[in-house]
């Protein structure tokens, strides 16, 4: 076999038409070997000879796309020291494009002897690993264009690969549960009907099920435990896993860009799969252990502020060029148009504490291509000040935690929620006006793929997580939620009818607060997932979404759900690019505020309203003419205005129609009725007209003179 020195540069498994050039980092290697791996079980080793900046690298010419290939180190093996190469555990390339096989927990992947931590394990790991995969990185997009759609028209919609098509009656049995169905029309369909504007997908990046899990029966189903950040996971693929997957991704890319939907990765950069001192060795700690964790004092041992057992060194300019490079290869090459960062909080800790202006901001911040993107994160991790909530440089949105616990405690009945739940509505002011930032940094969820569902957050006081193994005691305790009288199934109409309008009240209230509105997939069925509220290892029925039964009438929900959506796309008012003002706007012909709060009987609100323990009611009028920011070509934008009813309290409720702020208003929702009549079709309703209000309903009434 020919080796050629080939380049440092790019890192990892390069095919140029002629062959591929392999380059790998390791400042602990002594030598590192390429092996490249046969069918029949053997392998090829080749010693890569040249070095630069601690980048081993060599071209094979003739080495074509689909060879799988691993990497042995050699050097030192001192864990008090934080090393641990050791040349019988075959590696992944922490650069592979594609990753094939599972792993078999044979005792051989792990650095040591069960039962025996402190021992050095010999045993060959290459028959019980993954390996990686020569990609051909060619691809034909066609006329492929980011949608590249504004946030103020985002309708976000949170989904598992699996999980949202492994039971669509409409599927092939083949595709379902791949890339390949997320392409399919009836899928994409349902998403353009609904009117998403953006697929934010649950980990895609190659993933590990953990040996705990496998050992109980079941599945690291969400896929929180990265090993592979360039790679597609090899099991959403339908048609093999030797580089099928990333085609077969790109063309589901390529499809939901054709319906104008937008494709958003939820991305682990916190972790690997690796775990703590006991976890097995799969790549990045044979390579340079203490160049990509964190270590504590004792260096056998990691900093965990992830809850999994080790967190990247973030520090440390390879991890950050890491991350970087897999960022930018996702966007430039995988065509990607945005990423949601789990734990980003840990993302932040350059030392110890969580620092917004840590070296990961920096780079993001400057870089011409991630800085262009959606850039989304979850304001937490599970060290100490890691709830970070309103705390990210103003290039970044964040899931508002805030937002999803107030709402949550407003519909179930909490007392002295009203102010707070005025300042979610309204864009969450508090959180991002004072850097910059505006309600579209907000991103507005009740329900997501961690904790219960919409249905279940209606159906369910208590966790109900037997199925997990773990004796219940995994998951929220505290959930916010509250099951309308009966704890899960029941058949008592009245409950029922609860429970429904309670998910029609926050559907409702989702599309109508500012900021960017968030769908967790399934909630528009209301799935349930019978009260578990952590189904990460839950591969099953449990977690997958139930589509309804071909040619039968749609859900009631969806309909709701649709119409809702629509009427957020048609308004601007309830979509607006900056903060209220609270007050009229200068500019504008009307005279009225941009926005007005009012008690029931539509008195104007004030200070002991906000403040009373029993205050769980109001009225807001939105101001459709004074909307401060102007159009894409400078243009003043105006709307229709509205009133939004809250009756959050159990009691029917008497409001008062408002003086003064419009004459004649149509009823155009009311979370008490199913459907949501055509516009204009409605009850009309004069200013100082009375309606009432059932007991946790609201009411949107639109302006028509």
């Amino acid at each position: 076999m020919q080796v050629w020195p080939g380049q440092a540069y790019p890192l990892g498994a390069t095919y140029d038409g002629a062959g591929t050039n392999f380059a790998v980092y390791s400042e602990a290697a002594r030598r590192i070997e390429l092996c490249l791996l046969h069918d029949d079980g053997s392998e090829t080793a080749v010693e890569l000879r040249e070095t630069d900046a601690f980048v081993r690298h060599a071209y094979l010419p003739g080495v074509m796309p689909g060879q799988r290939y691993g990497f042995r180190v050699h050097g030192p093996y001192e864990p008090e020291r934080g090393r641990r190469c050791n040349p019988a555990k075959l590696l992944l390339d922490p650069y592979a494009r594609a990753i094939s096989g599972r792993i078999d927990w044979n005792e051989a992947v792990y650095g040591y002897h069960f039962g025996r931590p402190d021992s050095r394990n010999d045993l060959d790991s290459a028959p019980h690993t993954m390996t990686s995969v020569v990609v051909n990185p060619y691809f034909d997009w066609g006329n492929d264009r980011p949608p590249r759609i504004d946030y103020h028209h985002t309708v976000l919609y949170e989904a598992h690969v699996k999980g949202l098509t492994m039971r669509h009656p409409e599927l092939p049995e083949e595709l379902r549960g791949t890339y390949a169905a997320l392409a399919h029309p009836a899928v994409i369909g349902h998403l353009t009907k609904l009117g998403v504007t953006a697929l934010e997908l649950m980990p895609v990046h190659q993933f590990v099920n953990d040996h705990r899990l496998v050992d109980d029966g079941l599945t690291n189903y969400w896929g929180y435990n990265t090993i592979g950040f360039f790679a597609p996971h090899n099991a959403y693929a339908s048609w093999g896993d030797r580089g099928q997957q990333v085609l077969e991704f790109k063309s589901a890319v390529r499809a939901l860009h054709e319906a104008g939907i937008e494709v958003i990765l939820d991305v682990v950069y916190n972790h690997t799969a690796e775990g703590n001192h006991l976890g097995p060795t799969l790549s990045f700690r044979g390579l340079d252990n203490a160049s990509y964790y964190r270590l504590t004092e004792d260096r056998r041992y990691y900093m965990d502020t992830t809850g999994t057992g080790n967190s990247l060194l973030m520090r440390s300019p390879h991890v950050l060029q890491l991350i970087m490079d897999s960022l930018r290869y996702w966007v430039t090459e995988m065509h990607v148009d945005g990423f949601r960062f789990d734990l980003a909080a840990t993302l932040a800790r350059q030392f110890h504490e969580v620092d917004r202006l840590s070296s990961f901001f920096d780079l993001v911040q400057q870089d011409p291509v991630v800085s262009q993107v959606k850039l989304i994160a979850e304001p937490w991790d599970l060290g100490e000040g890691g709830y970070q909530v309103g705390n990210f440089p103003p290039l970044w949105t964040e899931w508002n935690g805030k937002y999803r616990d107030t709402v949550r405690d407003l519909w179930r009945g909490q007392p002295r929620t009203l102010a707070e739940f005025a300042g979610r509505l309204t864009g969450s002011s508090d959180l991002y006006q004072d850097d910059g930032r505006r309600p579209l940094a907000s991103i507005n969820f009740h329900t997501c793929h961690d904790g219960f569902t919409l249905h279940d957050l209606v159906a369910y006081n208590e966790k109900h997580n037997e199925a997990n193994r773990e004796g219940n005691r995994d998951g929220e305790t505290y959930n916010r939620s509250w099951n309308c009288g009966a704890e899960g199934v029941t058949e008592d109409p009245a409950v029922l009818e609860l429970r429904a309008r309670q998910m029609r009240n926050f559907a409702a209230t989702l599309m109508l607060s500012q900021g960017v509105p968030m769908l967790s997939h399934g909630d528009e069925f209301a799935r349930t997932q019978g009260g578990n509220n952590n189904t990460y290892c839950q591969d099953n029925p449990v977690s997958w979404v139930q589509w309804p039964e071909p040619g039968k009438p749609a859900p009631a929900l969806l309909e709701f759900t649709r119409a809702m959506v629509r009427l957020r796309h048609e308004h601007p008012v309830f979509r607006r690019r900056r903060f209220f003002h609270g007050r009229p706007v200068e500019g504008t012909s009307d005279e009225l505020s941009d926005i007005a709060w009012f008690t029931p009987e539509a008195g104007e609100m004030k200070a002991r309203d906000w403040q009373s323990q029993h205050a769980r009611a109001m009225t807001v009028f939105l101001n459709g003419e004074a909307i401060s920011e102007p159009g894409p070509r400078g243009e003043r934008i105006t709307d229709d205005s509205f009133l939004l009813m809250f009756n959050a309290s159990p009691d029917p409720l008497e409001f008062t129609v408002p003086a003064g702020h419009g004459s004649r208003w149509h009823v155009l929702v009311d979370t008490a009725r199913e459907e949501v009549p055509p516009p204009g079709t409605g009850p009309v309703l004069g200013a100082g007209d009375r309606v009432t209000l059932v007991g946790r309903s609201l009411a949107v009434l639109q302006r028509s003179a």
